[in-house]
């Protein structure tokens, strides 16, 4: 996978890139991150990257011309155009199934915004894609666009250490994941539920599955409406709203 980001700060991203899981894949050359201040692609005597609002306004507004020539740039000898996304509140929420689609492409192009925001025509012209990480207001598209980074490698083949690590994720199953627990099996006179310790796999399948949908049901009940429930599932949850009444 490889990442290209247009940033006005790019050192935000070296620690990022690192450590960690991320610093693990950029190691193997399982992703390949490259980081452009698209500052200079400015083609102003001062570098400026943004300027006043037509019409009138508070802010200053990303000019077009340094970003499509960054983006020309960087895919001037790209075969095939990889989905170049912008980062803005005013884009599709992000989601687990959002970065399970982005994952299957070999190459993103993440643009962060600052300032009072794009110049339409970069919207309307240039990006393929526009996700928004909820709904507030950040100080430039940095921090989403690490959050897509991270979100879409670990879904990468060899990127986790173990390749089922993030199949029961929260979301994945669209489900909230279920409890953990590790050793030692007694803490502090809090134990381990015995399912856990009987050995006997197809119970403690059942469950997990159950200690998801409760979980859902306690935190997330609207993921419950698009989930994929069976027969057992649904008895399940109608024995907790039985409980309920």
């Amino acid at each position: 996978m490889r990442f290209d980001v247009l940033t006005l700060f790019p050192e935000m991203f070296h620690g990022f890139l690192s450590h960690s899981i991320m610093g693990k894949a950029k190691e193997k050359g399982l992703i390949e991150a490259n980081l452009i201040n698209f500052r200079q692609f400015s083609d102003s005597k001062h570098n400026t990257v943004d300027d006043t609002p037509y019409g009138g306004g508070g802010g200053m507004v990303l000019r077009p011309q340094p970003i499509f020539d960054a983006v020309d740039h960087l895919l001037e000898n790209v075969a095939e155009k990889p989905p170049i996304i912008m980062m803005t509140p005013q884009g599709e929420p992000f989601s687990q199934e959002k970065a399970e689609e982005l994952s299957i492409y070999p190459h993103l192009v993440l643009l962060c915004g600052h300032y009072e925001g794009f110049d339409e025509r970069i919207r309307q012209h240039l990006v393929t894609h526009e996700i928004s990480m909820g709904d507030y207001v950040l100080t430039g598209g940095e921090l989403p666009a690490m959050i897509i980074m991270d979100s879409v490698s670990r879904l990468l083949p060899d990127v986790l250490g173990n390749p089922m690590s993030h199949v029961d994720d929260s979301f994945s199953t669209g489900l909230l994941e279920y409890p953990h627990y590790t050793k030692p099996s007694e803490y502090r006179g809090l134990k381990v539920p015995d399912i856990l310790l009987s050995g006997h796999h197809a119970n403690i399948d059942k469950w997990r599955r159950e200690q998801a949908l409760l979980r859902t049901w306690e935190r997330r009940p609207d993921l419950l409406k698009s989930s994929n429930l069976t027969e057992e599932d649904r008895k399940f949850l109608r024995l907790l709203e039985a409980d309920q009444d």
